[in-house]
């Protein structure tokens, strides 16, 4: 049989003097007297029938029963209190939490996120971006952008767009004794890739080109994110295989070139996905159709 909870108002009053040490700041923070706090305490020892602290003449001591019980109290309660301001968050529609990866946010969305300001400027758009997929039951996450093949259990996936994949480099490259004009030239220069799903992208590269695979196992240098193998080509430090969705505004800028036609079209791409009991709400459907708008009705699958 599951052990009965004790009294709440104990148990706040226990957490709030053991994280201060004193019945007279716990006193201040719940807004009681240091008598209540005192006695709340003590009728919740005589409930679990265990002695939580020493009434010291120098101050408060935890006993050892104490130690054991203040870290799971505490971490209920901060529990209860992040649930509460994500309930209150939630509840006003003008907050919209999107996920989305590091490179994605920096290279594509974040520069294209003023004009879905000035659209709504009613709407609170707040970007968390990482490597890892978002738990959307426990990160407080409306929406998210997804790179994949889509078809995830439980959300409804819009297809946004796919990505070309293509080498781009700085415009010093194109000159010089070493300048890239065919694909060949390649073996001249250090190789930038990206580690994880996009890693084969030299090798399948090389190979619509014509040219040796082996050619991807020379100088190379590689990286966790997108964005750093970009920067790095920026730099000049070697040719980056690009995708397009990262490589799109460096190419607009001049601050990369690409040397040469080819393109591939991936098989993966980019997703909006939310919860169903998320997907129709204003706000969300607000930030999908300007996701869609952005990216160009109908872009080919």
């Amino acid at each position: 049989m599951a052990s009965r909870i004790p009294s709440l108002n104990g148990l706040k009053a226990f957490e709030s003097a053991a994280r201060h040490m004193s019945f007279t700041k716990a006193a201040q923070e719940l807004n009681v007297t240091q008598t209540a706090i005192s006695h709340q305490i003590r009728r919740l020892e005589d409930e679990l029938g265990v002695r939580l602290f020493l009434r010291l003449k120098d101050g408060l001591a935890l006993t050892n029963e104490g130690h054991a019980y203040f870290p799971g109290v505490r971490a209920a309660f901060q529990e209860l209190r992040y649930c509460t301001q994500t309930l209150l968050e939630n509840r006003n529609n003008s907050v919209l939490t999107i996920s989305t990866l590091v490179s994605f946010a920096s290279k594509w969305l974040l520069p294209r996120l003023a004009s879905f300001q000035q659209a709504f400027p009613t709407i609170d758009v707040r970007v968390t971006a990482s490597t890892e997929w978002v738990d959307f039951r426990q990160g407080g996450v409306d929406a998210a952008i997804r790179y994949g093949h889509g078809g995830w259990k439980g959300m409804r996936a819009d297809w946004l767009m796919a990505d070309e994949i293509f080498p781009v480099c700085s415009p010093r490259l194109l000159q010089g004794p070493t300048a890239l004009e065919k694909p060949g030239d390649l073996a001249r220069h250090t190789l930038l890739q990206v580690s994880g799903v996009t890693g084969d992208d030299w090798s399948s590269w090389l190979s619509a080109a014509g040219q040796s695979k082996k050619l991807a196992e020379g100088s190379r240098l590689t990286f966790d994110l997108a964005m750093m193998a970009v920067q790095a080509a920026v730099d000049g430090l070697g040719v980056c295989i690009g995708r397009s969705t990262y490589v799109e505004d460096d190419l607009k800028a001049g601050r990369l070139v690409a040397p040469f036609d080819l393109r591939l079209k991936s098989d993966l791409g980019f997703y909006f996905v939310s919860p169903h009991d998320m997907a129709d709400s204003p706000k969300v459907q607000a930030f999908r159709t300007w996701l869609m708008d952005s990216v160009g009705f109908g872009a080919e699958k």
